[in-house]
Order: C-alpha cells, then structure tokens, then sequence
C-alpha cells in the first residue's frame, strides 16, 4: 500500500485541514506499515505526519508523545488516537486508533490459529524453534536500550536493581513495583530532583516554528477543557471499557475463562507503564504459573508473532488469550473459544487507551514542564530496566534449558535452570540472533528472519540424523 496522495505538494504548507476520508486512508497506510515496535512505529508516525503531511507540527507531536509516555497502554496507540482526535474529534482518534490496532489484530488471529492447530507439524515447530530463540534476544536488547535512556546515575541504577530483586526473588507483583517507584520519584523530585528527574521532555527544533501546520487553522473548541465534558467522557467510556466485563461475570460466573480474562487484562491495562516488555513480566508470570493458559515457551512464540505483525507489541496478549481459551473452550469449539477471547482481550486492553486520550488529552497542557511528574515518570522506567531483566532471565531458563526447578530458602521464589538441561541448539541461535542484532545492528524483521531459517536448518539436520543415521 503506498501512501495516498495529497491535495498539496508535501512541502507546503497546508491550505485546509485533511476531510474525514484523507484522514481514514493516512491513518490506514500507518496502522498497515506500523512494524518494528515503539521506537518504528512513533518514526512512521513522524514522518507522514509532521514531515510529509504537515498535519502536526514538531512541537505539538513531541508534546502528545511526552503525554502518553506519562500513561499505561501502548504509547504509540495513544499518540495516533490523540492525533486522529485533534483533527476530527473524538470519531477521528477512534478510527485512527482502530486503524492502527485492526491489522494487528487480525494478523495474530490467523498466525495464532495455524500455531495452535499445526504446532505439532515438523516445520512449524522448527520456526517456532527459531522464534523462540531469537526474541530472548530482542529482549535482551530491550533491557539495554531502555537502560541508557534511563540509568544516569546511582539513584537510577539502584532503583533498577531493587525492582529486579523484588519480582525476581520475592515476587513483588508488577503493579506494586510500578506504584512504589512513582512515589520513590515523586519524593525524590522534593529531595534532589536532579538524581530523579532524569528523562526530560523533548523539545522541537527551531526549523519547524514557523511552518503552518493543519492543527494550527483546525477548529479546536474540542480541545478545551470542560469538567462536564470531562465526566461525560470518563461515564462513557468506562461502561464500554467495564461494561462487557461485569456482564461477563454476571453471564458466565467469577470461573470461567473468559471472566478471569476479562478481569485480568482489564487490570493490566492500567498497570502497563512502561511498554509492552514490561507488562510482559506480569502477564507471563500470572498467566502461565496462576492461571495456566500456556506453557513458558508459548509466551515467547506469542512476543515473536507480535514483532513480526503490525501495530503495538502489547498485541500480544491477544495471544495469551487465545491460546488459554484453546486449551480450555467450555462448550464451545477451540477456534471458537480462541477467536472470541481475541476479541475480549483486545477490547479490554485497547478501549482504556481512548479513555486516557478522551478525557485526559484536553488537559494535557496542564501537566506539561512538570518536574514532580518527570520524577515519576523517570523513577518508572528505571524500575521498569528491572522488570524486563527479570523477563529476560524467566526467558532464557525456559529457552536455553529444558527443564527448570524452583527455590524457596528465606521467603525467597526463585526459578532456576538445571545446566545439565542446556540445549546447545537454542543457545546457538540465540547466539547468532544476537550476534546480527548487536554487533551488525540488523532489524528487527532480518534478524527473526535469520533465526527462523536456522530453525528450519536444525530441523533438517535432526529429520537427516534421524533418517539416515
């Protein structure tokens, strides 16, 4: 899909706001070419709509970003619903952010049927082999990127370390961990704001002051506060957002599958500060030690479809969903059970994220430049480097080794790997996926496509083994 054309050259300066159809046909091109994560999909993001387009301009959109950064959910969902809304209302951010869910959606749908119903087959099981394998280290990566953006000084540091130690040896829940940073920021910003407030917002470069910009001749009465708007906004949203799940439990009881789902995500979605990796820890903890909808290996399958396919990597927890109800479909078929719980995961993960923008978005201007708040927000992401370094290590004693054993000795829960169990395969391809990733700095997208290939590689040689040995 290229991206459609414009009334005006994309160097000028635009003479109207984009209509209701240009907008739906931009946002569309972004949704379908949205790879590559955050840091991808806030790039394409730009450079449709602040450089080729001229809709936003520099300033604004790095003040949106600062925004959502501040929220839980996908950042980069929440930025282009607040740029749909700035331009058409609020029907404008909810068809770009559907637009920018919606192939997401329906591609890990169909990569998480074939996984469930032909996992057993030899080649699929190599690919997923190689996935597997692969995203440990693109995780591994996350931890590193995240770290130099956030960890500048001991204070920093030590709040990661701390955030690691708690979840990885004691178990602290994810949501305990996140709310104890932000108040460890929020003091701390009193203190000595200068160790705390570490993440400082972006500001736009000179050269795009004086370009006129589509948000700058659109009609923005909406973008006012008004407390009864406000209200309004916050009642409705939260009976789309909760409505389902009440009904749900009412329907079907607090047991079922689809109740404990609903409640579950509805929780995570206001606990995900920090990014998809982070949130990850808690939802792979939960989901395979509490609830037991899929096995550890299966999360990193579930990680590795959501890099491949467009739109936000939390995407993933359509997967989670899905495999859960497969395994577990009451009187309903399989399929049946996993398309629907697709359906209920995605909309109690993403329909929080138009509350924020909603109700939130007008006051944006208020929390803007606030030093106690980048405290907070500075405090988060250093406990969140914690977090994902638990998940990497949860990830590789359940990739690298075949089996893992359990520690309880004073209050600690540790799980750890038996070495005898290493598989030399699975540490060869993690190998080599780092090896591209950080030595060659390849993609995300030819890296995975590097480890798919080798697990396709292991596979011949163990089916030639096998046969003519």
């Amino acid at each position: 899909m290229t991206i459609p054309p414009d009334a005006t050259d994309p160097g000028s300066p635009p003479t109207a706001p984009p209509t209701f159809r240009q907008a739906l046909r931009v946002f569309a091109y972004i949704g379908i070419h949205s790879f590559g994560g955050p840091a991808g999909q806030i790039a394409v993001m730009h450079k449709v709509l602040v450089e080729d387009r001229r809709w936003i301009s520099e300033e604004r959109f790095l003040h949106a970003l600062n925004y959502c950064m501040l929220l839980p959910g996908p950042e980069a969902t929440q930025l282009v619903t607040y740029v749909g809304w700035l331009m058409h209302r609020t029907m404008g951010g909810i068809a770009a952010g559907v637009l920018f869910v919606l192939p997401g959606f329906i591609s890990i749908l169909a990569l998480t049927l074939a996984y469930t119903l032909l996992r057993d087959v030899g080649v699929v099981e190599a690919l997923l082999f190689g996935l597997k394998a692969a995203t440990l280290a693109i995780v591994v990566e996350a931890v590193i990127r995240i770290g130099k953006r956030v960890l500048k000084n001991g204070v920093m540091l030590a709040i990661a370390a701390a955030a690691f130690v708690a979840i990885f040896g004691f178990g602290v829940p994810f949501p305990l961990i996140i709310v104890s940073a932000a108040l460890i920021g929020l003091i701390g910003s009193r203190i000595a704001p200068g160790f705390f407030a570490v993440l400082k917002p972006k500001a736009a470069s000179d050269e795009h002051a004086a370009i006129v910009y589509a948000t700058d001749i659109v009609d923005n009465a909406h973008t006012r506060p008004n407390a009864w708007r406000t209200v309004r906004t916050i009642m409705v949203w939260l009976t789309l957002w909760l409505g389902p799940v009440i009904a749900i439990r009412a329907w079907l009881g607090p047991g079922h599958i689809f109740t404990l789902q609903a409640e579950f995500f509805s929780k995570a979605a206001v606990v995900t500060f920090g990014g998809a990796y982070a949130v990850l820890a808690y939802i792979a903890q939960q989901a395979v030690e509490v609830y037991g909808w899929l096995a550890p290996g299966e999360m990193l399958t579930g990680l590795g479809m959501a890099e491949t396919t467009p739109g936000p990597l939390i995407q993933v927890v359509q997967f989670v969903g899905s495999v859960g109800a497969f395994h577990d479909p009451g009187p309903l078929s399989p399929v049946s059970a996993a398309v629907l719980a697709a359906v209920l995961v995605t909309w109690v993960t993403f329909v929080p994220c138009f509350l924020w923008i909603f109700a939130g978005a007008p006051y944006v201007e208020a929390v803007r430049g606030k030093p106690a708040l980048a405290a907070a927000l500075s405090s988060i992401t250093a406990a969140v480097v914690g977090v994902v370094l638990n998940l990497a290590v949860w990830f590789a004693a359940h990739t690298l080794f075949r089996e893992t054993f359990t520690v309880t000795d004073f209050g600690l829960r540790l799980t750890l790997p038996r070495l005898s169990t290493l598989d030399p395969a699975a540490l060869v391809v993690a190998a080599m996926a780092a090896f591209v990733l950080f030595r060659l700095h390849w993609g995300v997208m030819k890296t995975l496509a590097l480890a798919l290939l080798l697990g396709l590689v292991w596979h011949a040689i163990g089916y030639a083994a096998g046969r003519f040995g």
